[in-house]
């Protein structure tokens, strides 16, 4: 019999029991008050009794566990409003929690306990692993990552590297392209007519004197594909060498730089390691450079230009310049034959530190030809997981066991690789700075690098130089340098 008929059952006997009560009938609630919590045996204050054995303690989850129960297949995998057993389905635009939630839905990506990230209220989701989204979770952004605090040539460990076991996680990998379209300080121009930029020049030649800043205005603000093409407008029209024009009214250092930005990259490549090798004397820090630090392709191409325009072969000169270990580095260099994989091996990365230790710190004496083995064909990622597996194995930094175990040119080219495979920037930051300090300047190694880079990471080198020598790239260049050569120098780094 139900609550209601058995309340009123027994009012009706109290009224003809007890005639003596008031004739203002009590309420059933005044009579029978009800408990605020139903306390029948077996019946719980909150809710349906949970299933037997579920949730365990301290895992109670509002959404029963994922499988335990069949959800209706509707989109999202909630179940029907009042559909009494389960608890009513959040927004649509919600996350579900972190606890029991059914799989995501397909095309989403897998997540160890339900959606990734859910979002403050009025956020932004968040990017799978990362803050926000496109924002890696290391929080570098898309430019280039903070270098190592090692220093090239101090020693202790340096930092695990992300994804090495120990280290962080790595960030989501990016685009190639992005790197590439925001690294030059010189860009392709917009609007772009060789015919106009060739008349512009020919003015600024023409007559008495020279209009230095009318020449800077183009060549500055030109990449270098299409200063080929006002190369070949200028001669089209006017029916002259636009390089033999700009060498008969400049000089010095500007003539350098001018007719640097005028070569096309693969053939001043090549024309620099033909001039570092050519007559007496060699200058073997152009070799390690260029050599040590270009991709494959790049190598392949310099090698292909070098026979092509000055008809020898790269290597025999090399062999004929050097000698010794620099020789057979520099020979495997110029092969163009690293492997250039981006995927890490670490046990590989672990052997090749053990028996890079054992080729020099364990042992007495120096197994150069390891060294060169393995420095020479490794992946510059393979070779920076290398890098930190031998910091943990020596307890010292591979470039000051290099220092210890090598001298000379060879130490220089096998450090220059591995600063190239912790940070590339630092590497041409750093060489910068030594063209400049002191007395007097390098301008050949000055301008050298400003043009090679300035299309490719001259943005990433200004602020490593800033971020090594708390000054800036543009400071130092204007302390150091003169005339139409500073305003040059300043206009193709951006300043």
């Amino acid at each position: 019999m139900s609550q209601g008929l058995t309340q009123f059952f027994l009012l009706a006997q109290l009224t003809c029991i007890s005639p003596s009560l008031p004739t203002a009938p009590l309420s059933v609630g005044e009579l029978f008050p009800l408990p605020t919590a139903m306390s029948y045996p077996g019946y719980p204050p909150s809710g349906y009794p949970a299933f037997p054995g579920y949730p365990p303690t301290g895992q109670e989850s509002a959404y029963p566990p994922a499988g335990q129960y069949p959800y209706p297949a509707a989109p999202g995998g909630f179940p029907p409003v009042g559909g009494g057993a389960y608890p009513a389905a959040p927004p649509a635009s919600g996350f579900p929690g972190s606890a029991g939630y059914p799989p995501a839905p397909a095309g989403y990506p897998p997540a160890p306990a339900g959606y990734p990230g859910a979002p403050q209220p009025g956020g932004m989701p968040t990017y799978p692993g990362g803050a926000g989204f496109g924002i890696p979770s290391n929080g570098s952004g898309f430019g280039y990552p903070q270098p190592p605090t090692q220093s090239y040539g101090g020693g202790g460990p340096a930092q695990i590297p992300a994804g090495y076991p120990g280290g962080p996680t790595p960030a989501p990998p990016q685009p190639a392209g992005i790197f590439q379209n925001t690294q030059g300080t010189i860009r392709p121009a917009p609007n772009f007519d060789a015919g106009r930029d060739a008349e512009i020049l020919r003015k600024a030649m023409k007559g008495f004197g020279t209009d230095e800043q009318a020449i800077i205005d183009v060549v500055a603000n030109r990449s270098s594909d299409q200063r080929q093409q006002i190369k070949a407008a200028f001669k089209t029209m006017y029916g002259k060498d636009l390089i033999k024009d700009l060498k008969s009214e400049l000089s010095g250092n500007m003539e350098e730089l001018i007719l640097a930005l005028f070569m096309p990259s693969t053939y001043y490549d090549a024309w620099s390691l033909r001039h570092a090798m050519k007559g007496a004397g060699t200058q073997e820090n152009v070799l390690i450079e260029i050599l040590c630090t270009r991709t494959n392709q790049e190598i392949r191409e310099i090698v292909r230009c070098y026979k092509n325009e000055f008809g020898r072969d790269i290597e025999h000169d090399i062999r004929s310049d050097t000698s010794g270990h620099f020789e057979r580095l520099l020979v495997s260099m110029c092969q163009g034959n690293r492997d250039e994989n981006q995927t890490v091996d670490y046990q590989k990365a672990q052997q090749d530190a053990q028996r890079l230790y054992q080729a020099g710190e364990g042992k007495l004496g120096t197994d150069e030809s390891c060294f060169n083995m393995i420095l020479a064909s490794r992946s510059f990622p393979q070779l920076k997981a290398t890098v930190e597996a031998y910091s943990q194995i020596a307890n010292r930094d591979l470039l000051s066991s290099i220092g210890r175990e090598f001298s000379g040119n060879v130490e220089r080219g096998l450090k220059a690789i591995l600063q190239c495979a912790l940070n590339r920037p630092a590497f041409f930051a750093e060489r910068l700075y030594c063209a400049m300090k002191g007395a007097g300047t390098d301008d050949s190694t000055l301008v050298r690098i400003v043009v090679t880079r300035s299309e490719i990471d001259l943005v990433q080198i200004k602020h490593m130089f800033t971020q090594m020598y708390q000054k800036t790239l543009a400071t130092m260049l204007s302390s150091d340098t003169s005339g139409d050569y500073r305003r040059l120098l300043l206009a193709v780094v951006g300043q």
